[in-house]
Order: structure tokens, then C-alpha cells, then sequence
């Protein structure tokens, strides 16, 4: 049911929100949805089944722009053939690109920034009405916030932070939101203390928590930063609110995510704030689990990794951006580390957690790397025994600093590279899943069969502690040994064999 203070519209209009991109985006959509319910708005699954479409979109990599315009127009081939009348891109590459997206895609009826998120409502029924707002005009959103990190939390009241919802009055830490909204969507809103401006789109057992937004680092191959702003933290009370409304839904896993976890706090004159706040989010009633991601190996503190190692329902588990290992190469990134220094921080983790998982990124035909980079990270990779790694390929991305770097290697050593060091990488994430056989594991139930399953649904589906969402794998359980599972359970079992990097397991 659909509550809002100025009660139903007479004739309501319908949205269908998709979702492109990481699980930040999840987060932004969801509050999206909540600030459009509370306007009266119908969510729907199908955007066929909705007056307007609303495309969250990515604009990370080529490949990810390239997805986002593919759906834009796929949603708008709609147009004349369902209910949708309309579609709308908002996310990374609209506020990325703005006016010029919507010139180089008419399809789109509006192009929309982070800054028309909370009058969404009025935008769409706008839109609707034929009178759409003017595109997204794109600007460097670091500007937008002072440049030392303790002066943002009192001067990001006027600026957009898709996914914060109502943070509180930067100046008064107890307050109650500045700006409640009076919906909910399965259940009560608190009668005070900050309100959660959020709707649930999926059934997952699990859900994504933003923490922070923005980025301060200046990788000189990301383009992040410059349409995600400066980085700020959202505060503790804010984020504890949002982890009781998650866990009142039957979520039992908070996967924590931002631009970097690691930075959490350092604008609220608390760099340690994370691993503070980590036994109360684990504390909330309803929450099993609680995952931390999106790590700088720079920033990775020995009192992170003691609370994230030591705290009762924080999984052992390390997202960690590497990104290489040449120290020489990562240093024309405008990174840190190396390959010893990388692995001394491995050795660091698994000395509180031998058994913990780790996953990371690597790009691969950066400029001016060379064969020897690629020994050092070859290196580095075969000695690290991590359980996932996502290879990428550089290209440049516009505005960063290595689009204007020489020395660019041509695409089809870039294409190579990618192959080479995928193969090598699925090889050494095989052995890493093989020397799991014989380990417990307590399996997050996220499927199971259904009456009539195709062949390739007959199992249950679930996640151990050491397996991240969507791209880390999964424990695959024979529902023959688990008749009496449902979604959302955690059962113990032993893992017994592999099938690529997913796991088999058994009742211990």
C-alpha cells in the first residue's frame, strides 16, 4: 500500500525505474522511487506497464555509456507499442553529459542531473504534460563543496547527494530530518528521528547502504569524481536509521557501498568512524550480516581491518581497489603501493582472517605501461590467491588527466592484454574456489527452486560469508539436502566441490 500526506491523485500516474550500473545506483533509484511514492506515484516492475520510464543510467566506462543508450532506446522503440509514454534519463551519464546526451539522443524525452531529484515528481508529471524541464547543464561537481573535507557537512545543505535521503540538519547532529516525508511502503513511518526516503524494488534478502557519496582521490584514469563530486560522509544516525528500515523489510545482509569506504568520516573529524559504527549496524534487529566494500588500499587502516576481522556479523570480506601492482605504472595513475606493498597488506588481513575473502579490479594497457609492468602484476596476482578480480581494459575516459597522456598503446594490444590476463586470472580464481573444498560456510539463501524450475534452476542458490553480491560467485546447494529452506535463511554447510569459481556444498 501507497500512503502520502496529500493522498492518492484521482488519476495516478505509473513509473518503472531502471537501474544501470553499480549498486550506488540501486540506492539512488530506490530513493527515487521513495520521493515518487510519496508524490503518489505508481512503481512498477515492467516499464511497458508504466506512463513514463525513468533510466537510471551509468556513465563509468565505454561500455557501460554504451549499455545506457542501448536501454534508452530500447525503452523508447516502447513508445506507441505499450502504456510508456515517455522516457526519461537521469544517473552517471545524464548528469555526465547533459545537455549534450540530449541532443546526440532525442529518443530521450529529458535529460535530468542529481539537482532534480527531489522534485522529481513535478519534473515527470511535467514531462507528461508535454512541457519538458531544459536538459542537465553539466559542471565539475567538486566545486560545488569546499575544498577541506571538515568544512562540507555545513555546507552541503544546498547541494544534491542522490542516495543521502533527509540527512539531518548538518548542525544539529540529533534532529530529526529537515524534511520528512510521510510514506512508507509496507509499514509505518517512525513518529520521529530521521525518516528514510527509500523504496524497496526487489525481494532480495540483501540490500545496498550508501555511507558516503563522491570521491577525493585523483586517479588520473577516472572520470568519477568530477560528476559524483567531492567525497562526503553521511551521518552515523542517518545511516543506522536507513539499517533499521532495511532490516524491518526482511533484509538480512547490509552491503555497505559508497566511492570509498575507506574515507568514511574524514569530513565529520573522525577518520576511525567506520570501524565505530560497524557493532551498531551489525546490531540492528533483523540484520545477519553486514558487508563493507569499495576499499583504497592506501587509506586501509589497522583498526579498519581489526574491526572488520573482530566484530560479530561483519563478513571477512575485502573489496580491495588495486588497480595494479607496477609501482612505477601506479604511480602515473596518481596511486600508491606496489606489488610488496600490496601483498603486505594481504599478509596483514589474512593474519586476523585466514579464511577471508578478497576480490579486486586491475586495468590492464594503461599508457605507457610495459612488459614489465605486466610481470609485476603477473606476479603480484599469482601470489595474492584472490578469490575474484574484474579486468578492464584502459580507454580514455573525457576530462581525466591519461587522456591527455602520450605514449597511448593501440587498441588491439589493449584487447590483448585483456585476454591475457582474463585467462590468467579465471585460471588462478579456479584454484583459489578449489582450495575452499573442506571449508564451512554459512550460505545466504537467495533463491530457491520453483514448481516446474527449468534444468538450470534446480538448485538453491545462496552466498557464503566470503561472496560479494552479483559478481563474486555463488554456493550452489542441492534443495534435496535443504528441503526446508526459504530466501533470506543462513545455513551452515561444507563446502564440496567447485563449478568455475561457484561453490557446491553439503550439510556439514
Amino acid at each position: 500500500m501507497v500512503s502520502t500526506a496529500q493522498g492518492t491523485p484521482t488519476a495516478q500516474r505509473s513509473v518503472a525505474l531502471v537501474t544501470l550500473g553499480c549498486t550506488r545506483n540501486e540506492v539512488d533509484s530506490e530513493e527515487l522511487a521513495g520521493r515518487l511514492a510519496a508524490e503518489g506515484w505508481l512503481l512498477v516492475d515492467d516499464a511497458d506497464d508504466a506512463d513514463v520510464a525513468v533510466v537510471n543510467t551509468c556513465g563509468f566506462v565505454e561500455q557501460a555509456k554504451k549499455d545506457s543508450i542501448d536501454v534508452l532506446l530500447e525503452a523508447s522503440a516502447r513508445k506507441g507499442h505499450a502504456r510508456t509514454q515517455k522516457v526519461v534519463a537521469v544517473g552517471c551519464l545524464a548528469e555526465r553529459y547533459g545537455q549534450q546526451l540530449a541532443d546526440e539522443l532525442p529518443e530521450a524525452d529529458a535529460v535530468l542531473g542529481f539537482d532534480s531529484y527531489v522534485d522529481m515528481s513535478t519534473h515527470l508529471r511535467a514531462i507528461l504534460d508535454g512541457h519538458a524541464p531544459a536538459s542537465h547543464v553539466p559542471s565539475d561537481r567538486r566545486q560545488l563543496l569546499p575544498l577541506s573535507p571538515v568544512q562540507r557537512q555545513d555546507g552541503s545543505a544546498g547541494v544534491a547527494l542522490p542516495g543521502h535521503g533527509n540527512t539531518a540538519d548538518p548542525t544539529s547532529p540529533e534532529q530529526p530530518s529537515a524534511e520528512p516525508v510521510d510514506v512508507t511502503i509496507d509499514g509505518p513511518v517512525p513518529a520521529s528521528g530521521p525518516r528514510v526516503i527509500r523504496a524497496r524494488l526487489d525481494g532480495r534478502p540483501w540490500a545496498p547502504l550508501k555511507i558516503a557519496s563522491g570521491c577525493d582521490r585523483r586517479c588520473a584514469f577516472c572520470a568519477i569524481p568530477m560528476f559524483r563530486g567531492a567525497f562526503v560522509s553521511r551521518r552515523p544516525h542517518d545511516i543506522i536509521a536507513e539499517a533499521r528500515w532495511l532490516g524491518e523489510r526482511g533484509v538480512k545482509e547490509l552491503f555497505l557501498v559508497s566511492e570509498n569506504s575507506t574515507s568514511y568520516g574524514k569530513d565529520l573529524g573522525d577518520l576511525g568512524l567506520l570501524e565505530k559504527i560497524l557493532p551498531d549496524l551489525a546490531a540492528v534487529p533483523g540484520i545477519e550480516r553486514v558487508r563493507v566494500s569499495y576499499l583504497q588500499p592506501a587509506e586501509i587502516r589497522p583498526g579498519l581491518l581489526d574491526a572488520m576481522a573482530s566484530v560479530p556479523g561483519v563478513v571477512p570480506y575485502f573489496d580491495i581497489s588495486f588497480q595494479h601492482a607496477s609501482a612505477p605504472l601506479l604511480r602515473s595513475m596518481r596511486r600508491f603501493g606496489g606489488r610488496e606493498a600490496f601483498l603486505g597488506l594481504l599478509d596483514e588481513v589474512r593474519a586476523r582472517v585466514p579464511l577471508a575473502g578478497i576480490r579486486s579490479n586491475v586495468i590492464v594497457g594503461f599508457p605507457g605501461e610495459t612488459e614489465a609492468d605486466l610481470a609485476e602484476l603477473e606476479a603480484f596476482l599469482v601470489a595474492a590467491r584472490l578469490d575474484v578480480v574484474g579486468v578492464f581494459g584502459y580507454s580514455d575516459e573525457d576530462g581525466t588527466e591519461a587522456e591527455s597522456y602520450g605514449d597511448k598503446l593501440p587498441e588491439d594490444v589493449v584487447a590483448e592484454r585483456v585476454s591475457r590476463f582474463t585467462a590468467l586470472i579465471e585460471e588462478l580464481n579456479l584454484q583459489r574456489a578449489e582450495e575452499r573444498i573442506g571449508e564451512h560456510v554459512d550460505v545466504l539463501v537467495e533463491s530457491v527452486p520453483s514448481d516446474g524450475a527449468d534444468d538450470d534452476e534446480t538448485s538453491v542458490v545462496g552466498r557464503a560469508a566470503h561472496q560479494g553480491p552479483d559478481v563474486d560467485g555463488v554456493t550452489l546447494l542441492d534443495p534435496a539436502e535443504f528441503p526446508d529452506v526459504a530466501v533470506g535463511d543462513i545455513v551452515r554447510a561444507v563446502v564440496t566441490g567447485t563449478e568455475g569459481i561457484d561453490l557446491l556444498a553439503a550439510p556439514c
